[in-house]
């Protein structure tokens, strides 16, 4: 008997189940459908045997979707029965009356509902994010200006009045209630600072908010000249904009005022050393070794304004002869102050590099070196990177031969290591300038398989150009003389290298070598600082090879140009688009997107529309 009665339990209970079940898909089936009328009697008895928030909502809506306006009002009051302390009902209610022409009841509830909340900041609270929830900003504004009557200065509401005005575009109240905030609370101002590069774009040309951002700045740092956090919050807004040279006049006044010992100042130059900013940066640091060598920062100083100098003629190619030799001669005499050890192969580094690319001075640069090497207690990875900086400066001065030594050193030392992939790649290029591409084309087979992406990429490129253009011609000749002249291009001789490629377009004008000629001509250009010749350069190829594999090549390297050396980012961002809608196959898919990104000004919520590759 028992047994019997525990199976007819256990049947029926999975009756209901499955009753209840079959309620729920057909409940969502027809929701779903836009079927409300043969929805609701199903969300009628789900909502009956179980009060939850999804049943309750979508019960709700079915009543106002078939017209039973009653039923509905009917249904927000028991909920608001059920839960008395749920102001989210509340304002459903209100919210109801309004959109059914009874404004007097739902300004009744509304001002109730404010009464009682303003009394309370964790009342108003609570009130304040239910109305935003429910897009009812007015009346949120309403309860805001009640609380702040109400509770005085013991909760001045700062961030829940900038909230609701930067909702409502009142962008002036917004920044006035930020700057009222910090005034009561200074220690807020980093947290706004990230708030309002939120709010505001300021890599935009004309941004009023800056100027109003500013103006108030301005205004309370001159009235309260004591009060730091003006000053601060104006450095940070100058460097928004990347007014670095404003940025700095008021980091150095704050120092001088606070007697700093140059920390703002430093954490400037550093930022604009990040942006690229090296002439600006150079100041910054300048300033702190200014202060005498008793500060605490002075040698740190000292360091990244020569990283500044050495930054500012490698990437930016921004020098003239004088900045040059004064550049070498701030090398040389750091070097002469700290000596030359290991701590300080870094300095003979950047002096060598410097010297041979920049300043033709590649003995020099060779025997320092040289001497470099001779250091006592050098690491194993100190030794392999002078040895293959040496190698690279050999092959300037045309002793390829000693650098390919140096070179098979390093690979046979670090034969599974980034830097050993790096010297077989480099000892490879040896042959191929020599014209011995069987051998070069076999390292390279190696080396394509290589676990360092940017060596893979170098190696495949150098193979397809060795693949695509070796006995194309029946002597070779063209292929050779192209080889000699990037030989020459390494060595910085730009003259006679040009001269080789002119040289080969005109002997074999049909060659596949033409987009490469062009190319490496912009190389040269970009070498030189000389923007405007190597876009020239990428712009004939694209007219006359746009279709040829380094099409791709070319669009990039414009992007980069513009983006980083001629400050124009909408014609940078023209090319980085042009990379993912043109070439979606690119091997600089992945680099486009994420410097679109940044030229854009992303935030990480917002929505991402650039294609995938």
């Amino acid at each position: 008997m028992k047994i019997a009665f525990a199976l007819l339990f256990l049947l029926f209970s999975a009756s209901v189940f499955a009753q209840e079940g079959t309620d729920q898909q057909l409940a969502q089936h027809y929701f779903n459908s836009g079927e409300f009328e043969k929805a609701l009697p199903y969300y009628q008895k789900l909502y009956a045997k179980e009060n939850t928030k999804i049943y309750f909502n979508r019960y709700l809506e079915c009543l106002l979707q078939t017209g039973k306006e009653k039923e509905a009002e009917k249904l927000i009051k028991k909920q608001i029965a059920t839960d008395k302390n749920s102001l989210e009902y509340q304002v459903m209610l209100a919210d109801f009356y309004e959109n059914h022409e009874k404004s007097k009841e739902a300004t009744k509830i509304y001002q109730e509902l404010i009464d009682e909340a303003s009394k309370t900041s964790y009342a108003l609270q609570d009130l304040f994010k239910t109305l935003k929830g429910k897009g009812k900003y007015d009346i949120a504004l309403q309860a805001l200006e009640k609380g702040r009557k109400n509770l005085k200065e013991s909760y001045p509401l700062h961030l829940e009045f900038a909230e609701i005005y930067g909702i409502q575009g009142q962008t002036e109240k917004m920044i006035d209630e930020y700057l009222a905030l910090i005034e009561l609370e200074p220690g807020y101002a980093s947290s706004i600072e990230a708030i309002l590069t939120q709010k505001i774009d300021f890599s935009a040309e004309n941004t009023p908010e800056f100027d109003l951002i500013k103006g108030r700045l301005l205004e309370k740092s001159q009235k309260k000249p004591n009060d730091y956090v003006y000053t601060e919050m104006l450095i940070w807004l100058f460097t928004q904009k990347k007014q670095f040279n404003t940025a700095l006049v008021q980091a150095q006044a704050l120092d001088k005022r606070e007697k700093g010992g140059g920390k703002r100042v430093f954490e400037l130059g550093t930022m604009c050393v990040q942006n690229k900013a090296y002439d600006v940066a150079r100041k910054a640091f300048q300033y702190i070794v200014d202060l005498g060598d008793d500060k605490p920062l002075f040698l740190d100083a000292e360091f990244a304004l020569l990283n500044a100098r050495y930054l500012e003629i490698t990437q930016s190619r921004n020098f003239g002869a004088d900045e040059l030799n004064a550049t070498i001669t701030a090398y040389e005499q750091m070097l002469l102050k700290v000596g030359k050890s290991r701590n300080s192969i870094r300095l003979i580094s950047e002096l060598a590099h410097i010297q041979a690319y920049y300043g033709n001075q590649a003995q020099q640069a060779k025997t320092n070196l040289e001497d470099a090497l001779k250091i006592p207690g050098l690491t194993s990875m100190q030794e392999a990177e002078l040895k293959m900086q040496l190698a690279d400066i050999l092959v300037i001065t045309d002793e390829i031969w000693d650098a390919s030594l140096l070179y098979m050193q390093v690979d046979k030392d670090f034969k599974f290591e980034p830097i050993g992939f790096e010297a077989k790649f480099k000892n490879a290029r040896i042959f191929y300038y020599d014209g011995d591409f069987d051998f070069a084309q076999n390292q390279l087979d190696v080396l394509k398989q290589s676990t360092s992406k940017l060596i893979a990429n170098d190696a495949m490129q150098l193979s397809l150009l060795i693949t695509d253009n070796y006995g194309i011609d029946s002597n070779f000749t063209a292929m050779s003389q192209f080889a000699k002249a990037d030989l020459l291009l390494e060595q910085h001789q730009y003259g006679p290298a040009f001269q080789l490629y002119d040289s080969i377009a005109a002997a074999f004008p049909y060659h596949g070598l033409m987009d490469e000629i062009l190319l490496r001509k912009a190389k040269a250009m970009q070498n030189q600082g000389k923007w405007n010749d190597a876009i020239t350069y990428l712009n004939e190829l694209l007219k006359y090879h746009n279709q040829d594999i380094l099409a791709d090549d070319a669009v990039f390297q414009l992007a980069t140009i513009y983006e980083d050396h001629l400050n124009d980012k909408e014609k940078a961002s023209e090319y980085y688009k042009r990379i993912l809608f043109e070439y979606k196959g690119s091997l600089y898919t992945v680099e486009a997107r994420k410097h679109l990104r940044i030229l854009r000004g992303d935030l990480p919520e917002k929505e991402d529309n650039i294609p995938n590759p």
